[in-house]
């Protein structure tokens, strides 16, 4: 029953953009992912008239003890992490297990990573460029099928 559950929840994705790279990251069955694959195909065919081959969109799964992020490995933990919830009407309890995310990510090469790329200081702190917080929906679609056509 847990599985048919799965199947049916809410998927959420995460959007990533990274030297001209787009990146959508969810955590979902191979099932629901071929399934994203498919309609975002659709969606570039049919909107924007971008043809390409299906088999061009990649789904990687990461594994489950460490990731890899702009260059960077990162050791991951998962903890369980228990939710208790009670209904005062009804008096019962629910305990829901859910996994929280523990990384370990060395800090200092990070941010020497991003103060290259100029995404912040040395210190850490954030460098704010107009044109960054600027782009429309329409500036990113565009240049994502930009990158699509080469």
């Amino acid at each position: 029953f847990p599985t048919i559950l799965g199947l049916l929840k809410d998927p959420l994705l995460h959007y990533v953009r990274y030297h001209g790279k787009y990146i959508l990251a969810t955590k979902d069955t191979p099932l629901l992912m071929n399934k994203w694959k498919y309609y975002f195909v659709n969606l570039w065919q049919c909107y924007f008239s971008v043809w390409f081959q299906s088999q061009k969109v990649n789904i990687n799964q990461l594994a489950k003890d460490n990731l890899e992020f702009l260059g960077y490995l990162s050791s991951l933990r998962l903890n369980p992490l228990v939710v208790r919830s009670q209904m005062l009407e009804n008096s019962f309890l629910i305990d829901n297990v859910r996994i929280k995310l523990d990384s370990k990510i060395p800090i200092s090469s990070i941010i020497g990573s991003l103060a290259k790329d100029k995404f912040c200081n040395v210190l850490g702190h954030p460098i704010s460029k107009v044109t960054w917080t600027d782009s429309s929906d329409s500036d990113i679609l565009n240049r994502f099928v930009r990158i699509c056509r080469n």
